[in-house]
């Protein structure tokens, strides 16, 4: 039986089911992306590989009600967020396909002293790539591998998380109506056994992998054994240091903001806030008063504050955190109860260091709150988890803000800012949250031949 089905949260009904791909069929697959390497990697000039994924962006634009109401369907994504997530994934391709040449330009490297002749650094595409996606953000992850490797060359055989199906076959449509020849993006229903033959196969040259620590692990051991590259996007407890701030109503709208994307379930979310003691009692107590004051509703309505879970598994997985947490000693806030996949806003405070969810990553609308009473407390308990993902940090001061950013063990930093990602910036963490980089020209750095051509 297959596990591709569209289980739409909000209802607890299964409205769509997709078949498992044969291992025949699989195979088929691999050489269709190799043969499509031969012309798109080795003989298509730029301006075409670059005209594919304009039209690409162009149809995630034109078609975005209908990519939107699928992702509500299938995940429970709020309609604001599930039209925002399509709007970004077209701004990433866009990107790309504005920025072909630049990305592919050759690189002088100026010779020692002495040294006659000439060098270059060619930027050229490795083959093919498996990647392999999250249920989460399910056009804004493809985006940000499928732009910028098949503008390079590159070709892809993508394998969508089993709750998303229908948005996997629509990304797979929108290729194909570009114009994307055969073999160069190729969706697939597969198993994780499944997978692990592709990986294996020598005819695939990397693969990336957005998603859960063990999944990631599971990967990086077959690509290992392999001596395939690899790109790791894993789990995040993203801190959010408040140090000093001359206007915390808005500090604290910021805070919740960063905390409730995609209704809590983001991977560089806001996930502990971590608050200087002079500042404490008045930050927890208008963010609890915000957060709690906030509900589930249908996704589909623009009045809902936020939608269910992803699954009904996650909610009960969540709510087991939480009451762990409780049991081992936090105390716990909370708007409610849960109700199917809708969860209630939960805040956490007086969190022993020895509890679980001291360390523990919170995936849906749960905040944890911490008082320490200088800088470098804050660092210290913000550098206290297996994650390494993004990281934001609230202060007036502009040295502190410096000399705090160097050092947060973390990919990103964000000061002042929060919901800042761009098609331009690197995105990708450091620990447990993974390896690699993904979106601008780090991104497209990844799954390359850096190919030194010397002369004399």
């Amino acid at each position: 039986m297959s596990r591709y089905a569209v289980t739409n949260p909000a209802t607890g009904e299964t409205e769509a089911t997709f078949d498992q791909i044969s291992d025949a069929d699989l195979a088929k697959v691999v050489e269709s992306a190799e043969n499509a390497y031969r012309t798109w990697g080795r003989t298509s000039s730029i301006d075409e590989r670059a005209a594919v994924i304009r039209k690409v962006a162009d149809l995630h634009t034109e078609r975005r009600e209908e990519l939107a109401d699928i992702i509500i369907r299938e995940m429970g994504k709020p309609i604001g967020d599930a039209l925002g997530e399509v709007d970004f994934a077209a701004a990433i391709f866009g990107y790309y396909a504005d920025n072909a040449h630049s990305i592919l330009a050759d690189e002088t490297i100026e010779l020692a002293e002495g040294s006659e002749g000439t060098a270059i650094v060619r930027t050229g595409p490795l083959g093919v790539l498996l990647g392999i996606m999250p249920w989460n953000f399910p056009y804004y992850q493809v985006a940000r591998f499928a732009g910028p490797n098949i503008v390079i060359g590159n070709t892809i055989i993508l394998k969508h998380a089993s709750q998303c199906p229908e948005s996997a076959a629509a990304i797979q449509k929108i290729f194909d109506d570009a114009g994307a020849p055969k073999g160069v993006y190729t969706n697939v229903y597969a198993s994780s056994s499944q997978l692990a033959g592709v990986i294996a196969d020598p005819r695939v040259q990397g693969v990336s992998l957005t998603g859960s620590e063990a999944a990631g692990s599971a990967v990086a051991e077959v690509a290992g054994k392999h001596l395939k590259k690899v790109v790791l996007e894993l789990g995040g407890s993203d801190p959010f240091i408040l140090l000093s701030t001359d206007d915390l109503d808005a500090t604290v709208d910021s805070a919740i903001a960063a905390r409730m994307d995609n209704s809590g379930q983001s991977c560089n979310a806001a996930k502990r806030f971590i608050v200087i003691d002079s500042l404490y009692e008045d930050f927890k107590n208008k963010f609890t008063e915000k957060m709690l004051a906030r509900s589930p509703g249908n996704p589909k309505s623009e009045d809902s504050d936020y939608g269910p879970l992803s699954s009904l598994g996650a909610a009960e997985g969540l709510e087991g955190q939480v009451q762990r947490a409780e049991k081992q000693g936090a105390k716990v806030t909370t708007s409610g109860k849960r109700n199917g996949a809708f969860f209630p806003t939960t805040v956490l405070t007086e969190i022993p260091q020895s509890a679980d969810a001291y360390h523990e990553e919170f995936f849906g609308p749960v905040a944890s709150i911490y008082k320490v009473s200088s800088e470098d407390e804050a660092v210290k308990v913000a550098n206290d988890t297996p994650f390494g993902l993004g990281s934001y940090l609230f202060t007036t001061d502009p040295e502190q803000a410096k000399r705090v950013a160097d050092k947060i063990d973390a990919g990103m930093v964000y000061i002042n800012v929060v919901l800042a990602d761009s098609p331009e910036l690197p995105f990708g963490g450091v620990k447990r949250s993974g390896i690699g980089r993904e979106m601008g020209r780090f991104g497209a750095n990844e799954f390359v031949n850096k190919k030194l051509i010397r002369t004399i």
